[in-house]
């Protein structure tokens, strides 16, 4: 197997993107992160997948080794990104993993450069029509009524956005612990050392409030979803598209998994990863694997 090799790329818009490659021979995949997260937490995939797999794992924007000299305030704009990165590492023809604001970022790009990335594969995604972010009541709970329709309701929010953001201020990895063992590692957590630097690693995200913004905003299905009418652009999505969910996720809904599998029709194909929660990294590694190599390599045949 290739050494995991941390690397850096300067992108056409100015910004400097850090990422994660360990080459082969095999098909290539490009794997897109979630929020709190960067190329990091891909580290037990790219340890154990198959090792003929030539893998890159890229930080978005404002996230681990990545720059972030100009905000961006949608999944577009990421998904650009994405676009000026592998154009700067001339790569085509791969498999694209997003995992949960990643898929939303790789149905994107999907959708607007076809010819890139001959399979997608969605991870605990965002949902089509984006991942809602609601207010909060005076007890703390989401109240459902009431949307967030701004940036700067975004940044007001004192349950999430607040608290999150302050803890990145003054590194308060117990806080951050606590809220991956509550919605993530609520039934299994990596091994401690890996954790500590899971929690190191989330603290370079300098971007929180923008990517909630971005995925409440984000809606490319052709229903409205409560906030803003789709786009369409789905149906620009012409390439075999694998959606795995996590059981007991606690994060993604079945009612967002069920908007991708309604919305892309019967270019998706669908397992239920049993067992796992928002991180099958973490909760059945051999699992998600076997999925993610069944796709990659069935897919492949099939283009020979």
């Amino acid at each position: 197997m290739g050494a995991i090799e941390q690397k850096t790329v300067k992108l056409a818009n100015g910004e400097t993107f850090g990422y994660r490659e360990r080459e082969g021979i095999g098909e290539k995949i490009l794997l897109v992160h979630g929020n709190m997260t960067s190329s990091k937490h891909w580290d037990l995939v790219m340890e154990n997948i198959d090792p003929s797999f030539h893998l890159i794992a890229v930080d978005m924007r404002g996230f681990g080794e990545s720059s972030y000299h100009e905000k961006f305030y949608s999944i577009q704009e990421l998904a650009d990104d994405i676009k000026l990165f592998v154009d700067e590492l001339d790569l085509s023809d791969f498999c694209l993993v997003g995992w949960s604001t990643g898929g939303a970022v790789g149905m994107q790009f999907a959708a607007d450069n076809p010819g890139y990335c001959n399979k997608l594969i969605l991870l605990a995604s965002a949902s089509t029509r984006g991942y809602p972010i609601f207010d909060t009541d005076e007890s703390g709970q989401q109240d459902f009524s009431k949307r967030l329709t701004s940036f700067d309701q975004v940044m007001a929010d004192k349950t999430r956005t607040i608290p999150i953001t302050q803890a990145y201020k003054s590194k308060d990895k117990d806080m951050l612990r606590m809220i991956w063992d509550y919605a993530i590692y609520h039934d299994n957590r990596p091994e401690e050392d890996r954790y500590q630097e899971y929690l190191e690693d989330m603290m370079t995200q300098r971007n929180y409030p923008e990517i909630l913004h971005a995925l409440n905003t984000f809606n490319i299905s052709e229903k409205n979803n409560g906030l803003k009418d789709g786009t369409g652009e789905v149906n620009n999505i012409n390439i075999p598209v694998l959606v795995l969910a996590g059981e007991k996720d606690l994060v993604i809904t079945e009612q967002m998994t069920g908007e991708i599998l309604e919305d892309l029709g019967d270019k998706a194909s669908f397992i239920q990863l049993k067992g796992c929660g928002h991180s099958a990294l973490v909760d059945d590694l051999p699992q998600l694997l076997e999925a993610i190599t069944t796709f990659v390599k069935t897919q492949e045949e099939q283009y020979q």
